[in-house]
Formats: C-alpha cells, sequence, structure tokens
C-alpha cells in the first residue's frame, strides 16, 4: 500500500476520490473557489480529528511546521485558520454528509460477516440519539434550556461492525420520535430502540414494510391477551404473550397484534418488558437482541472520547455540521482500514497510533505491527487527567 507515502496519505487513500467530487459538483462546492479546494478543506479536517487538534490556531500551526508535508499528505494549499474558518462556515455540509454516506456503505459491506453476540442473518441496527452540550451565547441557533444549547446526533447504527448506517444532527429541543417519521425500514431487517421511541402509529410503519422491531414498554401500556406460550423460567424469561393494545388511540395506530416478553435479568435482577412483531425468533433471542442495543452508547460514548465533536471550530449551523460529518467519515476510513488490511488493532490503538505518525512514510502495517492493543484503556479509565486547564 505504501509507496514513499505518509501514514495519513495511506489512510486517505481509502476514500473514493472520484466519489467525493461527485458529491462536491452536487452541490457546487468548488463554485468560484481558486484555492483551498473541498477536498483541501477534506484532507485539513480529518487530519485535525486523527491528530487531536482542539483549535483552529492549533491546526494551522501543527500543518505549518512541517510546510515540506504538505503535499506528501495531499493538501495542495496553504492552510491558514482564516481559510480555515471561511470554508467551515460557506462550504455546504451535504457534501460530506453525502461522501460519508458512500464510505458508509463501503463499510457495511467489509463488516458484514461479522458477529455481533447474537447468531442471526438478519441485520440488526440499533436506534438512540445523544446530547451534544454547548454555549447559548455562541450557538443560538440550537436552544435547548433557558441558559443552555445543545445538539442531537439521532444514529442508526448496524451492530455488525458499529457502522453508523444514518444520522440527523438537530437542535437539542427536536423529539427523537420524529427520526422514525424519516427512516425507511428495511424489509427483513430489525431494528432495536429503548421506549422513548413508543409510538405505535410509526413502530406500525415497520410491520407494514416487513421489517420487525424490539422495543421495551412502557410501564402504563395497557393490552389485551390473546395467547400465552410456554417459556423456560430457568432461563430469566417470565411470560410471552400474544397480545392487542386496548387503548382506542393506540389501537387504531397499530391494530395488528404484538408479542410481550416479560424477563428477569439474572444478573441485576431487574424486570424488563419488551414489545416486538416478531413472532419468529425464541423469546430468548428477543431479549439478547435488546442487550446488544448498549454497543450504539458504547458507541456514543468512543466517538466523544476519541473524535472532536464536543468542542467545535466554528459557531454556526453550517460548521458544526461539517465538524460532525467529517469526524464520523474518518472514523468510517479507519474502521475500513482496520478491515482492509486485517489488522487486528483496535480503532482506539489504531487512531493514538496514527496520531503522532501521520507525518511518518512507513507502510502503516509496519507502524502498527509494534504496537501492542491498549483497548482496555478505552473502556476503564477512571483516572481523571493529571493537567486539566
Amino acid at each position: 500500500m505504501n509507496q514513499g507515502q505518509t501514514l495519513f496519505a495511506q489512510v486517505m487513500a481509502c476514500a473514493p476520490h472520484r466519489e467525493f467530487q461527485r458529491c462536491v459538483r452536487r452541490y457546487h462546492g468548488d463554485r468560484g473557489v481558486r484555492r483551498f479546494s473541498c477536498w483541501d478543506h477534506f484532507l485539513t479536517m480529518a487530519f485535525a480529528q486523527l491528530s487531536y487538534r482542539e483549535s483552529l490556531r492549533d491546526i494551522e500551526a501543527c500543518l505549518g511546521a512541517r510546510p515540506e508535508k504538505l503535499y506528501h499528505m495531499g493538501i495542495r494549499s496553504k492552510v491558514s485558520r482564516t481559510t480555515l474558518a471561511v470554508a467551515n462556515e460557506k462550504r455546504d455540509w451535504r457534501i460530506y454528509a453525502e461522501f460519508s454516506q458512500v464510505l458508509i456503505r463501503e463499510a457495511q459491506q467489509l463488516y458484514a460477516g461479522d458477529s455481533f453476540g447474537v447468531d442471526l442473518a438478519q441485520t440488526v441496527y440499533a436506534l438512540d440519539s445523544t446530547t451534544i452540550d454547548l454555549c447559548l451565547s455562541l450557538f443560538p441557533w440550537a436552544p435547548f434550556r433557558r441558559t443552555k444549547a445543545a445538539i442531537k446526533l439521532h444514529t442508526l447504527l448496524d451492530l455488525r461492525g458499529s457502522i453508523p448506517t444514518f444520522i440527523r444532527v438537530t437542535g437539542g429541543l427536536v423529539s427523537d420520535l420524529r427520526l422514525l417519521d424519516e427512516l425507511i425500514p428495511e424489509p427483513g431487517s430489525i431494528y432495536v430502540m429503548d421506549r422513548g421511541y413508543t409510538n405505535f402509529a410509526r413502530l406500525h410503519r415497520f410491520t407494514r414494510a416487513q421489517a420487525s422491531f424490539v422495543i421495551r414498554a412502557k410501564r402504563d401500556l395497557r393490552f389485551r391477551r390473546r395467547y400465552s406460550h410456554p417459556v423456560d423460567r430457568s432461563t430469566g424469561l417470565i411470560c410471552d404473550q400474544t397480545i392487542v393494545l386496548s387503548v382506542p388511540l393506540s389501537a387504531d395506530g397499530y391494530p395488528d397484534t404484538l408479542r410481550r416478553i416479560r424477563f428477569k435479568d439474572p444478573e441485576t435482577g431487574k424486570t424488563l418488558v419488551f414489545l416486538t412483531n416478531n413472532f419468529e425468533l425464541p423469546a430468548l433471542t428477543i431479549t439478547e437482541l435488546y442487550r446488544c442495543r448498549w454497543q450504539i452508547e458504547i458507541f456514543f460514548k468512543w466517538i466523544k472520547q476519541h473524535l472532536r465533536i464536543k468542542s467545535f471550530y466554528g459557531t454556526s449551523e453550517n460548521a458544526v455540521k461539517t465538524q460532525i460529518w467529517i469526524a464520523i467519515s474518518a472514523y468510517l476510513l479507519v474502521a475500513i482500514l482496520k478491515k482492509r488490511l486485517d489488522l487486528e488493532q483496535s480503532l482506539y490503538t489504531i487512531l493514538q497510533i496514527l496520531s503522532v505518525t501521520l507525518f511518518e512514510k512507513v507502510p502503516v502495517e509496519q507502524a502498527l505491527s509494534t504496537a501492542g492493543d491498549t483497548s482496555a484503556i478505552a473502556l476503564d479509565r477512571n483516572q481523571l487527567p493529571l493537567f486539566d486547564f
């Protein structure tokens, strides 16, 4: 893979340049631009993500210290914080969002054969959102509380490989239920959700599209039992029922039968109730699917720790969305690289090594071959930073 290229260039070689240019032309990203093209902008912002740069001044100083390396990294223009700030404000964020979809499709193909803890042939998605707090005076376009702003990342995660297949960046006040209106259910797939997505009219769209869902039931659920299936109580299962909704508004929204599974977790002793429209999978498999939903919580925690999406280089909506989508693209590129080269190291380890070696001209396999896997550090980081300015 390496032909005298920097490690950064080897990572960016996973990005299909022709597809990127199609996205640029679709949104006229380079119209009237003489220097610092959209590709230069993407590479610079991806470098900032991979090297953990904290500000525009930080990016400028780091790249300015090694100007002879810019050409070998693929960046054809001088990078200044003013130019980068203007690009963040003016370049349409949809360019980078659409390009991320290209990378998502490739990553899904590469990780299609991976296991996620449940032996199923169907594609399984987890749906959830996470909130990123912002300063209201700097981000007035994203009000959340009386004195605070925030944005939400609504995410649909393919559990095979933890690939985010659908992302919407909205203000903090936008309800999670609105995402169900934007999703196009994939026939044959399974969607796992928390009870915050309980809206039976919206959930019925999944049934009509021949897709399955697994969701936690709310405590005040009103229903009529049609049939009780036998269960093995030694596994933690309490009941497996076929039900219909009894509240008129809910019954009108979801007129079909549902499956209600009650389960007591042997580890925590907590009793959970699940609803699903899937009557074929064993009841215990349904409970395991919901357990796997926690992968999306781990994904949110991971990207907040290891990508720059909690502090932003610009304050406009366009700048924030641009940074988030390029951060997601950087995550996908490293995931694609890991799979293509069949690397054993975790994403955390790969990112840590890349952060200090991006300028080096060595094969990426060689750079990673002598490093041990420190993924445990990423999972348990209870010690506070020594210096917290």
